[in-house]
């Protein structure tokens, strides 16, 4: 993993509405300025930023439709169409993104979405417990892969799903790939499973590093990537960065920390879930030197952020690095303006950093190993803000 450079990705949620998460998930705005949309695409673009998240759910816009759309609207960004399993058969879903791979040139990657929500989820008439979700997205997924391979027919029958003599004539279009990579996100031990077995990458929550690498050894030592959701407040200074988290969160009070008390109560989704709890129960709101839970009681858990100088952010992406965590997929406020100071400020010196570290590997193989790591230090030698 350490000579593999670090990936990053963007969630488009917020695109116009950057305190959108402070709201309750009844009140969002289905119907997001596409222009905004675009806008954050198109910077995305400039930035170094391999893909747009395209979420799902009822207070959103259909992900593979906006894909689409957007995608003709821009030339190189790729989109992370989010899918649940429940909502569509696997045969018709991969006819959907190889036909948007022929529109948009392959641009697309899939985020495969168990769901965090029950009440939810029976709007869209599932009812399934969170580990049939995952049992139902393994055959989901098994069936969506005997497609891309090519191994027609397709004949498959489990306990969700029944595919007979299954062809499809639309191929998936890439110059880069045969089928489109997978991603999937979550917590719990389910969720790590289906990754190993079907994913490229499995996405979670940030933690501090030291809790972060017991977790994810047993996915990393299969071969799946693994990846971080967490937001960014990056500065030119320490004294900058730490001004503007604390101007983000200090407009909501009360109101806006029921809100996010009601949807952690109403979760069942181990990500979600623990990321409340660690706001909660952590004695600072400071994890390590650069990670923040500040936000989290009132934009949720996907609010956890990384907080620092350029500098800052650069060494802590680095020590994820230095772990085993190879992709990032970020959010901020608003993004348009934090995109802009990664790819300026940030990205170039993750760049340069990983290009030293290459070099550092390919003369002297076992230096890595024989050098202390930033991570391996006692708590008590790592000073945390307060």
């Amino acid at each position: 993993m350490m000579n593999r450079s670090l990936r990053f990705h963007w969630s488009l949620s917020q695109a116009g509405d950057k305190f959108r998460r402070s709201q309750a998930t009844k009140e969002m705005s289905g119907l997001p300025s596409f222009e905004a949309q675009v806008d954050l695409c198109r910077r995305a673009e400039e930035c170094g930023i391999d893909s747009m998240l395209m979420a799902i759910g009822f207070s959103r816009p259909d992900p593979l439709l906006l894909s689409t759309a957007i995608g003709m609207e821009t030339s190189r960004i790729k989109f992370m169409v989010a899918c649940r399993a429940g909502l569509i058969s696997p045969a018709a879903f991969v006819q959907q993104i190889n036909t948007l791979s022929t529109l948009i040139q392959g641009r697309v990657h899939i985020n495969m979405v168990c769901g965090h929500t029950p009440h939810e989820l029976r709007y869209y008439g599932d009812f399934l417990t969170h580990d049939e979700r995952y049992d139902r997205t393994d055959e989901f997924l098994t069936v969506c892969r005997a497609f891309w391979n090519g191994r027609e027919p397709v004949n498959f029958e489990g306990k969700y799903y029944r595919v007979e003599d299954g062809r499809l004539n639309t191929p998936f279009i890439s110059d880069e790939r045969e089928a489109p990579e997978i991603y999937l996100g979550g917590n719990s031990e389910k969720a790590a499973e289906l990754a190993v077995t079907h994913a490229s990458c499995l996405w979670r929550f940030a933690d501090a590093p030291m809790r972060v690498r017991p977790a994810i050894a047993p996915v990393l030592e299969k071969g799946t990537e693994v990846g971080l959701l967490v937001a960014l407040i990056a500065r030119p200074t320490r004294e900058e960065s730490l001004r503007a988290a604390g101007s983000l969160i200090e407009n909501f009070g009360a109101e806006t920390k029921q809100v996010h008390r009601e949807f952690a109560r109403k979760s069942d989704s181990v990500a979600f879930t623990s990321t409340y709890k660690l706001a909660e129960s952590a004695e600072s709101a400071w994890l390590t030197p650069y990670l923040w839970t500040g936000a989290v009681p009132y934009l949720g858990a996907p609010a956890i952020a990384l907080v620092g100088s350029f500098e800052d952010i650069a060494t802590a992406l680095m020590e994820y690095k230095e772990i085993g965590i190879s992709q990032f997929l970020f959010l901020g406020w608003p993004d348009i303006e934090e995109m802009t100071f990664f790819g300026s400020g940030v990205l170039p010196l993750i760049r340069k950093q990983e290009l030293s570290l290459y070099s550092a590997v390919s003369r002297q193989p076992s230096a890595l190993s024989r050098q202390p790591s930033a991570l391996s230090r006692q708590p008590s030698e790592r000073k945390a803000d307060s």
